[in-house]
């Protein structure tokens, strides 16, 4: 079992099998075998695609868990999905959830049906277009990370998760900073950033979480 993501998951609470475990890795191998191609990561090896962008998308799926409390048939989105990273690991860690890839790119689109079929996942469907544009979507949960300024994507990720939903930003070192306007305009409100760490890297991280009203 892959140490690195056996021990991540552990560390943040959120169960994993072997099996999903082995998927993990498989997706990984994909990511690798196209990452050139398809300009899809600067990573220099496949433990770095564990480190970096796996326990990322594992690090949102602990959140979703245990706020969902592990329920079944909750709709996940992540916009600007790119290659997968956060949607897909998602996917895999939680089968009870259905999950929507939204990427306006067709060859990042392309990959990930790729990488649905070969990994035979059932709970995930790509959507090949730009998030507010002729789509309607009405999500518990939405990811996101690296589309853009989070002051000038907010608008659009809440409009895409329902009442009571959620919508999940990553940040770095400097988040971005919301204003009441705006989160009263997007009818949300924000909780305390919540920080959070990757294996083998001592950059400071955040979860940036609103809840829609």
């Amino acid at each position: 079992m892959n140490q690195i993501i056996n021990t991540f998951a552990q560390h943040i609470g959120l169960p994993l099998s072997a099996g999903q475990v082995e998927l993990l890795e498989r997706y990984a191998g994909l990511v690798w075998q196209k990452k050139d191609f398809l300009n899809l990561t600067s990573a220099a090896d496949v433990q770095e695609i564990y480190a970096r962008h796996i326990c990322d998308g594992l690090t949102a799926a602990a959140f979703i868990y245990k706020e969902s409390q592990g329920a079944d048939g909750v709709e996940v989105g992540d916009a600007g999905a790119g290659a997968g990273y956060i949607g897909l690991v998602c996917a895999v860690a939680l089968p009870q959830s259905r999950i929507t890839l939204i990427e306006s790119l067709q060859r990042r689109s392309s990959f990930m049906n790729w990488a649905i079929l070969t990994l035979g996942l059932k709970n995930a469907r790509v959507a090949n277009c730009r998030l507010g544009e002729k789509t309607v979507f009405s999500l518990d949960y939405l990811t996101e990370r690296a589309m853009g300024k989070l002051t000038d994507i907010l608008p659009l990720c809440a409009a895409a998760v329902k009442a009571g939903g959620k919508f999940i930003a990553f940040q770095g070192e400097h988040p971005d900073e919301m204003t009441p306007a705006l989160l009263a305009k997007c009818g949300v409100r924000a909780r305390a950033l919540q920080p959070y760490a990757l294996p083998q890297d001592d950059k400071k991280r955040f979860l940036a979480v609103f809840d829609k009203d």
